[in-house]
């Protein structure tokens, strides 16, 4: 049966939800209560299209999964299709999206891009305003995101000379698997928010450029439809996991990793709830006060609905839900221990296994303990615990005081991460590799894969550079000896 405009407006309260997803109709009103982002979100749209919410934050089996086949009740009539593509082609553009278009048009080429940090610049421009407000909001102040970045200036180097360094390789492996730099992708959600085609663009640029990706549970592509887009069957790919209250579904979950050919899991447990993300919850409002503007500064009319100020803007949020990463997190396991969790993951899957976010030596001794094969030292980006401690310094402190861990199983680190300088002070203080989020999605937000390509480039001429300064002819001469923390400020060198 196909459905008219008029009989999927009928069904437009919570005893009665119907929504429209890509010209197809669906029954949404059992799965109220269970959707992650909570009721409200999807009763915006009761009796209405929510394309322009859905595809970005989801993958395109999220409907198969969540609800049941006779809630999927068919498609438009032709006259409803041809109706909402009129009403889509006659909608103003709201302030936000003229603002993406123009700075797309004048954005520079990729080959002016010289650092991460360029790249990141050109992403602000073309993001719109609620994509940068989810990818670069961080928990109350901020304070830990910068401090994870400034740590870096906290240790300087103590180069060797006159060391032969014609033949410098910068290749790593991390847990047996080749990498053409010590970097791997890691995981960072919502690709899609930046570019239609999301996660595939750094699956693709990863497959060129010889690095690994690591997955997100919650990117905007399935795990399967990743896989799909490897360059070959051969393409490592590893994948984050939040594991859900619901044990079955957790399984299956791991199941599905393991029958696509993913090599590693790495358990996410530094945020059995979102942290307090103000940026990202805030953008909705922001959104709001920009269409009240008009061109000229004044106050204009205010008839526009929040669903226009917000369209193509992807996931709407509420302050009750924790923003964005509120939504992602709400049905995730709470009660995770050392006593459960980790046996519990060890006895289904063979598959190697990091824990990612560990935050204190004694967790990082603990880790090793427990037979594990990998630890991040991570506090996901300052997104989480405000002043937690940066990366680098656990690193330092663990290469300090418990030298041994470092024989015991891999080490990573993520967090603040912009230069080849800082990946190689990470190696020196025994990091097997560095994980690297943001600055993939800022990446291919405003390049597409072919900014993914370029982040790699950067980053393996930055490697390498300084690897011959240091005197290091690959990444097995980086030693703790060649890196020192110091108590000064970097700032103040210019001062000396």
């Amino acid at each position: 049966m196909a459905w008219s405009l008029a009989q999927v407006a009928q069904h437009n309260s919570a005893t009665s939800c119907w929504v429209i997803i890509d010209n197809n109709v669906y029954d949404v009103t059992a799965f109220l209560p269970d959707h992650p982002g909570g009721s409200k979100v999807i009763l915006q749209y009761a009796g209405r299209d929510a394309t322009a919410a859905f595809e970005p934050i989801h993958p395109s089996d999220a409907l198969q999964k969540s609800l049941p086949t006779d809630k999927h009740l068919g498609p438009l009539t032709t006259g409803a299709i041809e109706s909402l593509s009129l009403r889509s082609a006659q909608r103003r553009k709201s302030h936000d999206e003229e603002r993406v278009e123009r700075a797309q048009s004048s954005k520079p080429p990729i080959d002016r891009m010289l650092s991460l940090r360029d790249l990141e610049q050109v992403a602000r421009n073309v993001l719109s305003h609620k994509a940068l407000s989810y990818y670069s909001s961080a928990a109350d102040d901020e304070i830990t995101y910068a401090e994870n970045e400034r740590a870096f200036g906290r240790f300087f180097f103590w180069p060797r000379i006159l060391r032969p360094v014609a033949q410098c390789d910068p290749s790593a492996t991390i847990l047996g698997h080749r990498s053409s730099i010590p970097v791997f992708v890691c995981g960072a959600a919502l690709a899609k928010l930046g570019h239609p085609l999301g996660e595939a663009n750094i699956t693709r640029g990863a497959y060129s450029t010889g690095i690994i990706q690591m997955v997100s549970t919650n990117a905007s592509l399935s795990f399967a439809e990743i896989a799909q887009a490897r360059g070959s069957p051969e393409q490592v790919l590893f994948s984050q996991l939040y594991k859900p209250k619901d044990m079955a579904l957790a399984e299956a979950r791991v199941r599905e990793i393991e029958n696509l050919g993913y090599k590693a899991i790495f358990l996410t447990v530094d945020a059995v709830v979102a942290g307090n993300r103000e940026r990202d919850i805030r953008a909705p409002f922001e959104l709001e006060d920009m269409e009240t503007a008009s061109a000229n500064g004044q106050i204009a009319e205010k008839p526009r609905t929040l669903e226009d100020a917000q369209n193509g803007e992807g996931l709407v949020t509420s302050v009750e839900g924790g923003g964005t990463a509120g939504a992602l997190l709400q049905n995730d396991e709470l009660n995770m221990s050392w006593e459960e969790t980790i046996p519990w993951l060890r006895s289904i899957t063979k598959l190697p296994l990091v824990l990612k976010g560990i935050q204190s030596v004694a967790d990082a001794v603990l880790a090793a303990d427990t037979g594990l094969n990998g630890i991040m030292l991570s506090n996901h980006g300052g997104r989480q615990l405000e002043f937690a401690m940066p990366p680098l310094e656990i690193l330092h402190r663990l290469r300090k005081e418990r030298p041994d861990i470092f024989d015991k199983l891999e080490v990573y680190i993520d967090g603040g991460l912009r230069r080849g300088t800082d990946i190689l002070k990470a190696l020196c203080l025994g990091a097997k590799a560095v994980g690297i989020g943001r600055p993939f999605l800022y990446a291919q937000s405003a390049y597409g894969e072919a900014g993914v390509v370029k982040t790699v480039r950067i980053l393996e001429r930055e490697l390498v550079i300084g690897m011959r300064l240091l005197g290091a002819r690959s990444v097995r001469e980086l030693i703790p000896e060649m890196v020192e923390r110091v108590d000064w400020q970097a700032r103040g060198l210019a001062k000396l």
